[in-house]
């Protein structure tokens, strides 16, 4: 297989990420790993709501955290945004916050 693609991280989903516990981290770090070898996250969803292409990584482990990511560039998988998530139905402000880092992302690559 090819190089594996690096994992850049936007904005501050690095310093979100940072704050899951252990558990949930290691689990990420898992499925970004399964996506940069080629392979679907084992729970994910497309949030098109965000842009084409992009998906929602489920994490389960001392409770909800999400990955919402975009995998479909040559260069490198970017991480638009993680969180915990804490109700039902995902913060409007975290799929806008998304939206916005991945529209920048769009228009820094044309």
């Amino acid at each position: 297989m090819a190089d594996d693609k690096d994992v850049v991280f936007l904005g501050s989903a690095l310093a979100d990420f940072r704050v899951f516990p252990d558990s949930a981290r290691r689990e990420a770090g898992y499925q970004l790993d399964r996506v940069q070898h080629g392979f679907d996250p084992t729970d994910w969803k497309p949030v098109n709501t965000v842009g084409p292409g992009v998906r929602e990584t489920r994490i389960q482990s001392e409770g909800a955290f999400r990955v919402i990511y975009v995998a479909k560039f040559e260069e490198a998988i970017y991480v638009l945004h993680t969180f915990e998530k804490k109700t039902r139905k995902t913060p409007k402000q975290a799929i806008d916050l998304a939206k916005r880092r991945f529209q920048t992302l769009v228009k820094l690559r044309s």
